[in-house]
Order: structure tokens, then C-alpha cells, then sequence
């Protein structure tokens, strides 16, 4: 019978073997994508090499530094020794080889530190994917980026997915030998925010790259036998560029075709520099309806094979899924069905999705729900509060 591993219980049992394997260290970046919520986070690059886009709060005031392989490689060897000690403490608990059960009552066993929790994570959740962090690890050179992947890859045999962001205007500057080299050491996809594929708007946002970059990265990495996932920023163009921003990045993913393609919705809060513009009024945010609308011309104008995913926790339709072009439609219909909703019904939607209490358009035939957000709005209103603006505190709690 395995014994509970408890905060006081682990702490007795641990040997100095077992103590200084978990007291390990390694650095952890701040971000990654959505997918790789559960993946082991190697932090090959700090901060961004560009740092200027005006949507962006994450590396402001950071300078970017590239890392020596050789503190990477250490960084490996202290997720392999934190992985072991998880693991004998789980044989000493009596877990044997069950460590996903073991290494799940490490997660929140805050006194070992975020190291030991995240590779209790990782570990809990299967343990076979990994994410290079940060922004752009493919501007390492060719050959140390292979060099930490293969030396990745030879720590951990069990991972079947290696994947890090980049930037499109890294892509297109890297020759089709080199990332079929990343490839063969085990790079198995990028993911690059496009944001937008219309070149008015990427100046507008300070990007840093122009369509025709977007276009040549995302080819060069398919070409390559990578895995492409391309992220847009619904709302990005605001009220004045909306229908361009929606044709003209459907056109450019037109031409990428690729593996996927993720919506990651705009929300402006005082720490990014587009909130300046916001605040004078260069820059006029759509409603949230005016937004949904923009994704169904978006999507209309699509032409790909790509998967799309709608799986950031600040998209209002998460429920917008699926392999194009087959269910295209059932993109387009789960628009519709939401914009054919009465006004009160919509409102109830936002509320109730921003508050956590609904995730799919169908959750508002659950009357508890229904009525407890019904309420909510009420309270509201006899406060003289404006529901947009709860609404918009509540998307700022999720940033």
C-alpha cells in the first residue's frame, strides 16, 4: 500500500541523496504557449531580441541575453536530478514504477520551490513533451541550438515533441539546410506569432516584420518537415482596421498552410505600450460581438488545411474548432449561433464566460448558471456599475 506524500511525511522520509537531488535549481522564463501548459520549460534564450511590439507587456525593461550551452546543459542535468529524486522517493513511498501518481503530490509542495513543482508537473503529466523558452530561441546559432536539443533529447529518450516559439523574420533569414538540421536533431515545431498578416498594421504595432516575411518563414519551416503553429490576434487592427486585418491575415495564412492555426484575442491593459494609444484615442477597441464578427470574416477567407484552435483563455468562442477545410461550416455556425442570440442572451454569455462559469455557447441552458449570472447582472446595473467595464476587469484578472 503507497503511503499519502504529504508536506511533513516527505520531508522525514527524504535521504541527503534524495534532499539534494530536489534541491536542484534551474531558470524558468516567463511565458509559453497555451499547449504547452504540462511541457518541460528549458529556458535556452532570455527575453526578446526585438522587444518593440506595442501589444506585448512580457520582456519591457529586459535585455535580451543568448545562453552559453553549457549552463543549458546544466539546466537539463538539474530537471534529470530533480526527476530522480521524485522518482525514489515514489519507490521508497511504495509508488514503484507509478511515478505520474507520485510526482502528483509534488505539485504543490511549494516548500521544495518552482523547479521541483514544475518536474513533479511535467513528470505528473506524462512527461514526454518539452518547450524551449524564450521568445526567439531559434536566432541561437544552427549549431547550439542543435547541440542543446540533441543534448535534450539524449537526457530525456522518452520525449516524443520538442518545440519552441520564433520569430517570423528569424524564419525567413534561416537557410532550409538549417532547420532540416534543427529538424533532424529533434526539433519538432515552432510556434511564431503572426498576429496579423496586413503590413499597415504591423508597422502600426511595431511587429518588425512585414507579410512577406510571415509568408517565407512559415514556408521555410514547413519545407523543412517542422510542425507550423501560427498564432492571430483577433481585434489587433481595432475599429479603423479591422476587415483589412481579417482579409489580409487569412490571405498571408493562405499561403503558409499551416499545421495550425491559434486565436489569441487582444486585450490592452497599462503595461503595454499600445495602452498609450488607447488612452488618446489613436487606437479604438472593438466590442466583444464586433470581435466575434471579425473571426467570421477571418474565417471565411480561409483556404487551408491547417487545424484551428481557439484555446486561450481570453477568446469569448473557445468552442471554435477544427480540421479545415471539413469543418469550416461548424466554425461559421458556432458564430452564428452566438450572434443570432438576443441582446440580454449575449450579454449573459460574456458575463458569465469571463467569470469562469461558462465555457461553451450550450452551458446557457444550465438554469443555475443562467440565474446566478442573470443576478450578477442585475447587482451591477442597480450599482449604476457598467457591465462592459466588470467585464473587462475580469479579462484583466487573466492576464
Amino acid at each position: 500500500m503507497p503511503i499519502p506524500l504529504h508536506r511533513d511525511r516527505i520531508r522525514k522520509m527524504l535521504s541527503y541523496s534524495e534532499t539534494e537531488k530536489l534541491s536542484h535549481t534551474f531558470e524558468l522564463g516567463p511565458i509559453r504557449p497555451p499547449s504547452e501548459a504540462y511541457s518541460l520549460l528549458i529556458r535556452a534564450t532570455r527575453n526578446c531580441p526585438w522587444n518593440r511590439c506595442q501589444f506585448c507587456p512580457v520582456y519591457k525593461g529586459s535585455k535580451f541575453e543568448l545562453r552559453a550551452v553549457e549552463q543549458i546543459e546544466k539546466d537539463i542535468e538539474a530537471v534529470e536530478a530533480i526527476s530522480e529524486g521524485i522518482k525514489e522517493v515514489a519507490w521508497k513511498a511504495g509508488y514503484g514504477d507509478r511515478v505520474r501518481e507520485a510526482a502528483g503530490m509534488f505539485c504543490n509542495q511549494h516548500q521544495f520551490g518552482p523547479c521541483v513543482c514544475h518536474v513533479a508537473q511535467w513528470l505528473a503529466t506524462g512527461g514526454k513533451t518539452a518547450f524551449l523558452q524564450d521568445s526567439n530561441t531559434l536566432i541561437m546559432r544552427t549549431p547550439e541550438l542543435m547541440r542543446v536539443i540533441t543534448f535534450l533529447r539524449k537526457t530525456f529518450p522518452s520525449l516524443n515533441r520538442v518545440t519552441s516559439y520564433a520569430r517570423s523574420h528569424t524564419a525567413a533569414r534561416r537557410s532550409i539546410v538549417e532547420l532540416k538540421e534543427l529538424k533532424g536533431a529533434g526539433l519538432d515545431r515552432i510556434h511564431i506569432g503572426l498576429e496579423t498578416g496586413y503590413d499597415a498594421l504591423l508597422g502600426y504595432i511595431e511587429k518588425g516584420c512585414t507579410a512577406e516575411n510571415h509568408i517565407e518563414g512559415g514556408k521555410k519551416v514547413k519545407e523543412a518537415g517542422i510542425s507550423l503553429c501560427e498564432y492571430v490576434m483577433p481585434g489587433l487592427g481595432g475599429k479603423m482596421m479591422s476587415q483589412e486585418h481579417a482579409r489580409e491575415t487569412a490571405r498571408v495564412l493562405n499561403e503558409i498552410d499551416p499545421d495550425y492555426i491559434r486565436l489569441r484575442s487582444l486585450h490592452i491593459s497599462p503595461a503595454m505600450p499600445l495602452w498609450a494609444r488607447l488612452q488618446d484615442g489613436d487606437f479604438e477597441l472593438q466590442t466583444e460581438d464586433e470581435v466575434v464578427r471579425e473571426i467570421a470574416l477571418f474565417i471565411e477567407n480561409l483556404r487551408v488545411t491547417s487545424y484551428l484552435k481557439s484555446d486561450h483563455i481570453l477568446n469569448l468562442l473557445m468552442e471554435i474548432e477544427g480540421k479545415f477545410p471539413d469543418d469550416k461550416e461548424k466554425c461559421l455556425n458556432i458564430i452564428n449561433q452566438y450572434l443570432s442570440l438576443p441582446d440580454e442572451e449575449r450579454l449573459n454569455f460574456k458575463v458569465g464566460r469571463r467569470a469562469g462559469l461558462y465555457n461553451r455557447l450550450g452551458d446557457l441552458s444550465d438554469s443555475d448558471r443562467h440565474d446566478k449570472v442573470e443576478q450578477a447582472i442585475k447587482h451591477l446595473k442597480a450599482q449604476d456599475s457598467h457591465v462592459e467595464d466588470e467585464i473587462l476587469r475580469l479579462k484583466n484578472s487573466f492576464i
